[in-house]
C-alpha cells in the first residue's frame, strides 16, 4: 500500500551490467532497444522477470535472448536494487541489477525485444547516451568492479583459465584506467596466499624471455589489499 492506504501494483525486472576487457578497454554490453519506452535507444541488457522464476533465473534468460550470451559461465551478482519512482515511464517497476565479469567475450547477437548488441568503450558513455536509469547502473557497477579489486581476487574473472601475471595487471590497468609498477605487482600478486597457482608452463612473447603462466588459486579475498592510488593504504603493488 501507498501512503493513502491504496494498494500500488509493483512490476519487477533485471538488469545486467557485463563488462569484460576488449582491445585493452573496460567495455560494456549494451542493446539498441526494439521496442517502446525508448525505441532505438541504448540501454543495458535486461526486462521483466517472469511469475515463474526468481531474479537471478531472469537475468540469464534476458542475456541469452537479448544479446546470445550464456551467463553462466560469467561471474553474476547482485548489484543494487533501483527503486526511484519514475524510472520507467510504465508505471511503477523496480529493477535488480546484476553485475556480470568475464575475459574478452565473443561479439553478441541481439534477439527478442532488442535489434542490436554491441559491445562498447565505458570511457565513450556520457550521462544521456543510455535509456531509462541506465547511466547510473552501469557507473554503479563499474565502481563495484573497480572497488572488489582492491581486496577480492576478482581480477581473475576477467583472465583466461591460464594467464601470464602481465595479463593479470593490464585487468587491474585497464579497469581502475591507470598504470602500475611491474615489478612491485609481481611482488604482490606471487606472495599473496592462494591467489596464484603456477602451472610450471612458459609461454613464447615476442620480445623477452617465455613468461610464466598462472591459473587462479582458491582465494577470494586479496590481503594485504592492493588499493588504487589515491587510496588510503598501500597503492597498488605495495606491500
Amino acid at each position: 500500500m501507498n501512503g493513502r492506504g491504496e494498494v500500488t501494483l509493483v512490476s519487477l525486472t533485471v538488469d545486467l551490467v557485463v563488462l569484460t576487457v576488449r582491445d585493452e578497454r573496460l567495455q560494456v554490453l549494451l542493446i539498441e532497444r526494439g521496442k517502446q519506452p525508448f525505441l532505438g535507444r541504448t540501454a543495458l541488457p535486461g526486462g521483466f522477470v517472469g511469475a515463474n522464476e526468481d531474479s537471478g533465473a531472469a537475468a540469464l534468460r534476458e542475456l541469452a535472448e537479448e544479446t546470445g550470451i550464456d551467463g553462466r559461465a560469467l561471474h553474476l551478482e547482485q548489484l543494487y536494487s533501483y527503486t526511484e519512482p519514475g524510472r520507467d515511464p510504465r508505471g511503477r517497476v523496480v529493477s535488480i541489477a546484476y553485475l556480470a565479469l568475464a575475459p574478452d567475450l565473443p561479439l553478441p547477437a541481439a534477439g527478442t525485444d532488442a535489434r542490436h548488441a554491441r559491445w562498447t568503450p565505458v570511457d565513450e558513455l556520457g550521462s544521456d547516451d543510455l535509456a531509462f536509469d541506465h547511466a547510473t547502473i552501469l557507473a554503479d557497477g563499474v565502481e563495484r568492479a573497480r572497488a572488489k579489486l582492491e581486496y577480492t581476487t576478482l581480477a581473475t574473472a576477467f583472465c583466461p583459465p591460464i594467464f601470464t601475471i602481465t595479463e593479470l595487471r593490464r585487468v587491474y590497468e585497464v579497469v581502475w584506467g591507470t598504470g602500475i609498477d611491474p615489478r612491485n605487482f609481481h611482488r604482490k600478486v606471487v606472495n599473496a596466499d592462494d591467489y596464484l597457482i603456477p602451472t610450471g608452463q612458459r609461454r613464447v612473447t615476442d620480445v623477452g624471455r617465455p613468461a610464466a603462466l598462472y591459473r587462479a588459486g582458491g582465494a577470494t579475498v586479496l590481503y594485504p589489499p592492493m588499493l588504487r592510488s589515491g587510496s588510503h593504504g598501500p597503492t597498488a603493488g605495495q606491500r
